[in-house]
Parts: structure tokens; sequence; C-alpha cells
């Protein structure tokens, strides 16, 4: 193999394929990453079983080759070139010599014969707006488990209903929805992605802007863009029926600006004891809205909310933890705090914003 490639683009694969490369003892070929060099281009594949990518980068090829290599020490070295635009990569026996205006590098090489293909995945082709998909599993994903122990709610799960494209995510504690619309001739099976798969998935595709390419198929996703071909284990599982446990009335109901009610979290956080238990008080007679925690080894705390309150007065307690996590998916200045009751869960949106709510599941003590 012989060529002559971009630094910036090698180094911008490099850093996507690296990060996927897996820690199997079993299989140790899985921590490098393989390079192939044919046409008019150089492929970077990396997988680790579960998730897989092959960025196709352009290249002047002057002779073919396949040679599989470490990522992290390739990535390492592409970093500090600086001297050049480009660098010419060549294989020497067993080794992958990289030489550019300034620098002369030997860069041990791993057999690649026992390397994993990556996946082609058949069947229907969805294009969807790149910020809109990852706009949707990043309002969800945080509340995933991460636990495989039921891989079904270590998962995101994505489904179509119309046109609209809903990504839910659930720890059993508590549980977000995003919904999304998109084109109407858009049919998205059902799928689960595994939590662990959705992060990298998010870190290599939230920068694009134009729409990506979905296909899936009973066992396997791939996200398509550019020279990135990226592909995801599809979770062979049910995922719960969520919607049964949405509480379809309220009894009391809370509307707040968004920054006061993050500032009365915060401050009634300092307080809270080892199960980060704060506990609502709400009397919409009185017009009060109180948040209070107490902990014996530092102190406690009461602090007034402003805000329209409507319904039954009910005092209840939730973890502070998985109230502050979904703030990061609301827009909304104002913030709606709807309650069904003791023991029933509590449902938080954004304002008026029917796109996205979260339920948090009340605690006991």
């Amino acid at each position: 193999m012989k060529l002559e490639c971009s630094v910036e683009k090698l180094l911008r694969g490099i850093t996507y394929a690296e990060r996927i490369t897996g820690k199997n003892l079993s299989l140790p070929i899985l921590g490098s990453i393989l390079l192939i060099a044919s046409g008019k281009s150089i492929k970077l594949r990396s997988t680790n079983l579960s998730l897989g990518i092959e960025v196709e980068i352009p290249a002047t090829v002057e002779k073919e080759g396949v040679v599989a290599i470490k990522g992290d020490v390739l990535s390492r070295f592409l970093a500090t070139i600086t001297d050049t635009k480009n660098i010419t990569l060549t294989i020497e026996n067993d080794s992958l010599v990289c030489t550019s205006k300034n620098n002369f590098s030997r860069i041990k090489t791993a057999s690649y014969e026992d390397f994993p293909t990556i996946p082609i995945v058949e069947g229907a082709q969805h294009h969807i707006s790149c910020k809109k998909f990852i706009e949707g599993i990043k309002s969800v994903y945080y509340s995933s488990s991460i636990s495989d122990i039921k891989p079904e709610i270590a998962s995101i799960y994505i489904y179509t209903d119309a046109d609209v494209l809903s990504f839910v995510a659930t720890d059993s504690f508590r549980l977000a929805e995003k919904k999304i619309k998109i084109s109407h001739d858009t049919e998205f099976p059902g799928i689960l992605i595994p939590y662990k798969n959705i992060i990298e998935i998010i870190r290599i595709f939230e920068e694009i802007n134009d729409d990506i390419t979905i296909t899936a198929s009973k066992n396997q996703l791939a996200i398509a863009y550019g020279g990135i071909y990226l592909t995801s284990r599809i979770i062979d599982a049910i995922f719960p029926d969520y919607k049964q446990i949405i509480p379809k009335e309220t009894t009391t109901s809370v509307v707040v600006l968004k920054e006061d009610f993050i500032r009365a979290l915060k401050i009634a956080n300092i307080f809270s004891d080892k199960f980060n238990q704060i506990t609502f008080t709400i009397d919409p007679v009185q017009k009060a809205f109180f948040l209070a925690t107490k902990n014996n080894d530092v102190g406690e705390n009461k602090t007034m909310v402003e805000g329209a309150l409507e319904g039954e007065p009910i005092t209840i307690s939730f973890n502070y933890k998985y109230i502050i996590d979904c703030f990061q998916s609301i827009s909304a200045d104002s913030i709606t705090l709807n309650f069904n009751g003791i023991n029933k869960p509590l449902i938080l949106k954004g304002g008026s914003d029917a796109t996205f709510r979260y339920l948090i599941m009340p605690m006991n003590r």
C-alpha cells in the first residue's frame, strides 16, 4: 500500500474510528483500525461488534493494500503533524511508514486477516434531518438505564406514528419522550438502539446539518452521510408499554419560570440528604409552592417559587437528580409540572410544548 492524503481528513476519520475500537481479549484485532486503500480513497474501519464504522476519505492511491494499526498511536501522531497538509502512508514489511515534510515515522502494524466485516444493512432507506434525529435522541438518552440486566430499557426506543418520529427512554424511575415532526412518507420501524451506541452516534453526527440516510433491518441499523457509514446492533426485545403508566388526568398543576425553578432546585440540593430527596409542597389556595430539603449533617432549606397554581394541595418527594436532568431537553422559558396525587408520577414539560414530556416516579420515603 502506498498513498497520499490530507492529514486533517485522515485525523478526523481516525478520531471517529478510534473510539469504536473494542477491547476483546479473545479477539485483540478489534483494538485496531483497518485501513483499506483502493481506487481513489482510503477507508478506515473499526468495530466493537455492537457498533461499527467505516469512514472513506479521498486519497491519491499509488498502490492498493490493507493494513491494521493501533488507532490511538496513529491518532496521537497525526495530531502533532503541523509541517504539511498531506501525508504519505506506505506499508513496508510489518510497519506503516508515515512521511511528511519534516517527519518520518514507522508504526508497527497488526495482522488484519481476522478483522470482522462491517455489515451492509439492507432495507428501506429513510432520509431524515440529522439535526432533528440528534435532537430526538439527545432529548431522552440520559433517562435510559445504564445497566445491561434489562437490555430493553438500556436502549432508546424509536418509532414512527403517522408523521411523528418518537424517541423514548426509561430506567424505571423516570421516562423521557420526545416527538419530532417528519415527512409523511417516512415509515420508520420500531427499533431499540443500545444506550452505549447512542452516545457515539451523537458524537459523530451532531455537527451535521444535512439529511442523513437511515436503514434498519431486523438486527442492524445503518446511518450514512458523506463518507461515513455507521452500523449499530438493534436490541431484540420489546420496550415496555410506557403509555400505560402516563397519567391521563392532572389533579395539581404548577407553571413557573424555568430559571426560578432551577435556582430553587440548586439551593435545595445543598441541603438534600444522601438520597437526594427534595419535597414539593403545593397549596393553590394559599398560592404557595415550596421546595424543602433537610440533611442532619448540613441543615435544612425551604424555598418558595412564584408561579401559577391550580388544583388540589399536595406534598410529595422526588429525587433531585432526576428532576435536574431534564432541563437539557427544555428550551421554553417556563416549566409546567402536572401532579396526579400521592404516589403517582409527576409529568414535567416545557411550558405548553407538547413535543417533550418527562415522567418522574415519587420517592416512597
